[in-house]
């Protein structure tokens, strides 16, 4: 989760960018982070927007509970925004008016909200406050690269997420196959668990919204590669003939040892499905844990790290940290902070990560007995901090990040699956336009 000085420079040249997009688009009407916004009185109504809004819900409903339970004089309105749509419903509001005072932003989408000036820089108010010296070092490292700065935290991390290979240890049992801990013997697995006559396979692959994130952790996993761009910084290593080869390995999976329904799963119906079938393997993350101990309970599958490529070697693609921003418009910035104060402190941060299965941002919260109890957490805690993984830094600073890995991209990425295209060109695409945005941003960091 090491944040390189390169990448805090390609981010601050993102931001550059970024920063000129919204001032014209600030002349052009009211963006809705003019208001400089008040410290207000430390009473009274707030708004938070959860950005993943449904899967979160309850948790966060509970801590609000709390919060105000301890702040009688703080009422807190939730919002619940769908992680698909969060993104969007921050641009509009910028530019519409109508920001939340607080808001949960991601690394993926911090740098274009930052860069428009809607985020209030957190350090100070960190650094004064019972969080100081409290929060996991790699994490607010990685929240400040995000959004673009090696000095402003435009957010507080709450939590850090990270892949993990889920599998059902009862069929593997029964199979008798040894764990999936190597890209051998995962293929291995998927091909032997799989028989279609039955409804029974080896294997779950995304190939709805989020597909090209689980795509690329299986290129840079079996392909060894361990940075997203070149030594130059100026071509990305996405279409790197060993990142092709890989791809196209994976994507061969489809419907050979996957179901053909798979072709339009998001990551809520791919977990579904995997819960409530007979399928052997599925990639997600930590966020899905809570679910399968629900349906399975935990003597019938293991959440692993990644498996091992090349030498013994794990490589992942990162997984960004998570954690709630306060918005310069917000009229009770007091208020504000004191709820993202509440939330990240010890209790309610460990209640969080526990119901989510996240890594706490909280270093207290981090040592609390649920999280030896918690086996894909705490393995998934051990493969970032032991010098097992190495972890290649996805480009969230920049704004059309976004844009690129998913909107733009995941239809081409299902024509992949179905033939209609290759691996190759699909990736050439992808690196041609990151490739062309990069260059861009250099240009105008010179500028």
């Amino acid at each position: 989760m090491n944040i390189s000085t390169t990448q805090r420079g390609r981010a601050a040249a993102a931001v550059s960018l970024a920063a000129v997009l919204a001032l014209t688009a600030t002349a052009c009407g009211d963006d809705g982070s003019s208001s400089s916004g008040d410290e207000g009185s430390g009473k009274g109504k707030i708004v938070f927007w959860d950005n993943n809004g449904g899967v979160r819900t309850d948790i966060w409903k509970e801590i609000i509970a709390d919060f105000e339970k301890k702040y009688p004089e703080i009422d807190v309105q939730y919002v619940g925004v769908a992680a698909p749509e969060a993104q969007s419903k921050y641009d509009n509001a910028i530019q519409g008016g109508g920001l939340p005072d607080v808001g949960g932003v991601g690394a993926a989408m911090l740098a274009g909200i930052a860069a428009q000036n809607a985020l209030e820089p957190l350090e100070d108010r960190a650094a004064k406050s019972s969080l100081d010296g409290k929060l996991n070092k790699s994490m607010v490292e990685s929240v400040k690269a995000a959004g673009g700065s090696d000095e402003h935290m435009y957010n507080v991390p709450i939590s850090a997420n990270n892949g993990v290979l889920y599998y059902r240890t009862d069929l593997f049992k029964k199979a008798n196959l040894a764990e999936p801990t190597t890209w051998d013997t995962f293929y291995a697995a998927a091909d032997k668990l799989t028989a279609a006559k039955k409804n029974e396979f080896g294997y779950t692959i995304r190939g709805g919204a989020g597909s090209i994130a689980q795509a690329m952790d299986a290129m840079y996993g079996q392909s060894g590669i361990t940075s997203f761009w070149d030594p130059s910084g100026e071509k990305t290593t996405l279409n790197d003939p060993k990142n092709v080869q890989a791809l196209e390995k994976y994507v061969g999976l489809f419907k050979k040892v996957t179901p053909s329904a798979d072709l339009n799963n998001d990551f809520i119906k791919m977990v579904a499905q995997w819960d409530s079938g007979t399928i052997g393997m599925l990639n997600h993350n930590l966020g899905s844990y809570q679910d399968h101990v629900k349906a399975l309970s935990t003597d019938k599958f293991r959440g692993i790290p990644q498996p091992t490529g090349p030498g013994g070697k794990r490589v992942q693609v990162s997984n960004p940290v998570d954690g709630l921003g306060l918005f310069k418009s917000s009229k009770n910035k007091e208020a504000a902070w004191k709820f993202i104060e509440f939330a990240a402190s010890h209790e309610a941060n460990s209640k969080f990560n526990e119901t989510a299965g996240l890594i706490p941002a909280n270093t207290e919260a981090a040592q609390d007995a649920w999280m030896s109890k918690a086996e894909p957490t705490k393995l998934a805690a051990q493969a970032l901090t032991d010098g097992s993984t190495s972890i290649v830094q996805l480009p969230y600073y920049l704004p059309d990040w976004n844009t690129i890995s998913k909107a733009d991209n995941e239809p081409e990425f299902q024509k992949v699956l179905l033939g209609k295209t290759t691996a190759k060109a699909f990736l050439d695409k992808m690196a041609d336009e990151l490739n062309k945005a990069q260059a861009e941003w250099k240009d105008q960091n010179k500028s």
